[in-house]
């Protein structure tokens, strides 16, 4: 009697080459941050650490909501995503009418003593929602009215960012049309949204004198000291750093030079201390998560997993892009932050929230080989 040939038990993955390059970069961005951030530290409230205990408690808040996040099965977020969205819009529109203000800016909702930036949470919220929606209707993603369908229910909470944080706003746009662009197999469809966007911007830079002044700025900004001075003075930092930099703790623009050097222009501050060496490894590391994601997506065990991933993906990949550009004045300074080494609170929390999601997208592969595609 022959014996029936017996099934080869599928092989759980989980990808632990993305939380080491989650877990260096948070390493790297801390011995960053105390190097940058001291000076300012001790001037304004008598303590060197200051940033850096700050940083890492936000930290230790981040890995463990992280922890949490990885450990429930992701397709659970598929049921509550339109749920996560609704939040999200109602606390982003909550900072219109009470938000608290800081540094000029009114970004912020205060519930007792816990500060936090909707707009962080709306990262979160419209990635589960679009990776809900876009796995829902495959097919229907390549007629160009779903599409437009789909953006008109972003557009409502894109706007109400847009109202107190701008470049967030372009973020969580960004995100959206990335999610689709990967979704959908017609990419005519996305020069049409891209011209779309070009006016629009054109028509809301022209429709106030001060946008179109900053736009000047970042064109000749040895012409406009004053609006310029932030970039001028990462640029001079970038300049001096040379091939292997000054040496760690050595830079000379982080002394009150580079204003708010330990959030948005940090890298200047990298360039200048670790040079162009250290400053392409950064770089290196960013495209190798990067990669991570992609193999994760690309060996996700369904449609919403890999798309939940590529959210991911597009907005490390966004605020990375944006945040080189605006240092190395290749764009208009928009305000924001490097992922995982610039001062941050919602910021990074939230931010770990997200590669959560991704870790659990990689528990959920099961593989009847060795190793996942690379």
């Amino acid at each position: 009697m022959s014996r029936r040939p017996k099934k080869e038990k599928a092989i759980k993955y989980f990808d632990y080459s993305l939380l080491f390059l989650i877990i260096f970069l948070l390493g790297f961005g801390l011995v960053m941050l105390y190097s940058v951030s001291a000076y300012e530290a001790q001037s304004e409230f008598g303590d060197a650490t200051y940033y850096l205990r700050h940083q890492a408690r936000n930290i230790a808040v981040g890995l463990i909501l992280m922890f949490l996040v990885t450990q429930i099965p992701y397709r659970c977020w598929k049921k509550v995503g339109p749920l996560v969205y609704l939040l999200a819009f109602l606390l982003c529109a909550a900072v219109i009418f009470a938000g608290s203000d800081a540094n000029g800016s009114t970004r912020w909702l205060e519930i007792g003593p816990i500060s936090f930036q909707p707009s962080e949470i709306a990262k979160i919220a419209v990635i589960i929602y679009l990776a809900a929606v876009l796995s829902r209707m495959p097919k229907q993603i390549t007629n160009f009215r779903t599409i437009i369908k789909i953006l008109i229910r972003v557009v409502p909470i894109i706007a109400v960012i847009a109202y107190s944080n701008l470049s967030t706003a372009i973020i969580v746009a960004g995100i959206c049309i990335l999610m689709m662009f990967v979704a959908s197999p017609k990419y005519s469809h996305f020069f049409v949204l891209a011209a779309l966007v070009v006016a629009g911007a054109a028509v809301f830079i022209l429709t106030q004198s001060y946008r179109s002044d900053r736009i000047m700025a970042w064109l000749h900004p040895e012409d406009y000291p004053d609006e310029a001075y932030q970039t001028l003075q990462g640029l001079y930092a970038i300049g001096s750093g040379g091939l292997f930099g000054k040496g760690l703790g050595a830079s000379i623009q982080k002394l009150g030079y580079v204003p708010e050097a330990q959030n948005d222009f940090i890298f200047s501050i990298i360039c200048e201390e670790l040079g162009l060496f250290g400053a392409i490894c950064v770089i290196l590391l960013f495209i190798l998560l990067i990669w991570r994601f992609m193999v994760i997506a690309n060996n996700s065990a369904d449609l919403f997993g890999a798309l939940l991933v590529v959210g991911v993906m597009s907005h490390i990949s966004l605020q990375v892009v944006l945040n080189l550009a605006v240092v190395t004045n290749s764009m208009p300074n928009t305000g924001v932050i490097l992922p995982f080494i610039s001062y941050g609170g919602s910021s990074m929390i939230f931010l770990l929230a997200e590669m959560g999601l991704a870790l659990s997208v990689s528990r959920g592969i099961h593989l009847d080989e060795e190793y996942p595609k690379a």
